[in-house]
């Protein structure tokens, strides 16, 4: 499958991959920084079904009936080397034009993580002031289907990075 963003297109001089290994402050900064250098804001929305043509994650049609499949790590990114996550732009946009939105690595979120979900409002929830872990969402390249959608979510150690978590940046045009 071909990138939908030549490197000259996205003005970067090497193959551009998610941020992993990134904390949820670093991630934060460095998003922060960019969206007030640029004015954006980012927008993550996702679709009814899943496959791996769509995102990377690790499959399992059997036990997910909206898992498209095939079951396993995403083919195209199992190298064999940790971790196996995909190029920014790698899979096409969904309904809202922005690409690799599910998948690859879950998404440090503002939001402290807190239950019952929905608080203080159901409205845009913020979740709790403070707390001890921070929200992820967006599954990744090492988890399964359900942790791809929109209403899943995560939670860690803000301060602890991994293969697993990171940041994403979105840019409208």
């Amino acid at each position: 499958m071909a990138k939908h963003y030549t490197q000259k297109e996205a003005r970067f001089q090497v193959e551009f991959r998610p941020s992993a290994q990134a904390t949820a402050h670093s991630g934060q900064l460095a998003v922060n920084a960019l969206f007030q250098q640029c004015g954006l804001w980012p927008r993550i929305p996702w679709g009814d079904t899943i496959s791996e043509s769509q995102a990377n994650y690790f499959g399992d049609p059997d036990y997910y009936s909206y898992d498209l499949g095939p079951a396993g790590f995403n083919a195209a990114f199992d190298t064999g080397v940790f971790p196996y996550t995909s190029p920014v732009g790698w899979f096409g946009p969904n309904g809202y034009g922005l690409f690799d939105m599910a998948g690859n690595v879950f998404e440090w979120c503002c939001d402290w993580y807190g239950t019952p979900y929905g608080q203080p409002t159901t409205t845009d929830p913020t979740g709790p002031a403070t707390g001890t872990y921070r929200l992820l969402r967006g599954g990744n390249w090492y988890g399964y289907p359900d942790l791809a959608r929109c209403a899943a979510r995560d939670y860690y150690y803000p301060l602890y990075p991994s293969d697993y978590y990171g940041f994403r940046c979105v840019r409208g045009f």
